[in-house]
C-alpha cells in the first residue's frame, strides 16, 4: 500500500513539473513561433547593442555618427548576418537608429527592432 501511494505521489509531481515546463517554453516563444525565432531574436538584440556601442565609441572620437558602413570599413565593427534580418543605420547630428527588419515567415516575430543613441530598444 506504501508503495502504491508514493507511486502515485510520483506520478502527480511528474504531471505537476510537466505542466509548469510547458507553460515555461510557452511564455519562451512568446515572441516566435518557435525557440530557434526566439533564440535569434536574443542574437538580434545582441547584435543591436554591439552595433550601438560601436556607433558611440565612433561618435566620441569623431563628432558625428557613422553609417554601418563607414563602421564597417574603418574596421569598428563587423556587421553580422541574420538569416531573415538586415541591419540599417540612420544617423543625424544628434543621434542615430539601428533598426533590424525581419523578413522571414514567422508571423508572431517582431518585423522591426531598432535601437537608438540613448540604447532602448524598441519592436514594431
Amino acid at each position: 500500500m506504501g508503495r502504491l501511494l508514493g507511486f502515485i505521489m510520483l506520478l502527480i509531481v511528474v504531471g505537476i513539473g510537466g505542466y509548469l515546463y510547458s507553460r515555461q517554453a510557452e511564455s519562451v516563444t512568446a515572441i516566435g513561433s518557435n525557440p530557434i525565432t526566439a533564440v535569434e531574436i536574443s542574437g538580434v538584440h545582441n547584435d543591436l547593442i554591439a552595433l550601438g556601442n560601436a556607433e558611440r565609441r565612433y561618435f566620441a572620437l569623431n563628432l558625428k555618427y557613422a553609417s554601418l558602413e563607414e563602421l564597417r570599413t574603418n574596421g569598428d565593427v563587423l556587421v553580422p548576418i541574420r538569416e531573415g534580418y538586415s541591419y540599417s543605420a540612420q544617423t543625424s547630428d544628434t543621434g542615430f537608429k539601428i533598426i533590424a527588419a525581419y523578413s522571414g515567415s514567422d508571423p508572431k516575430a517582431p518585423k522591426r527592432i531598432i535601437l537608438n543613441e540613448s540604447m532602448t530598444m524598441t519592436t514594431e
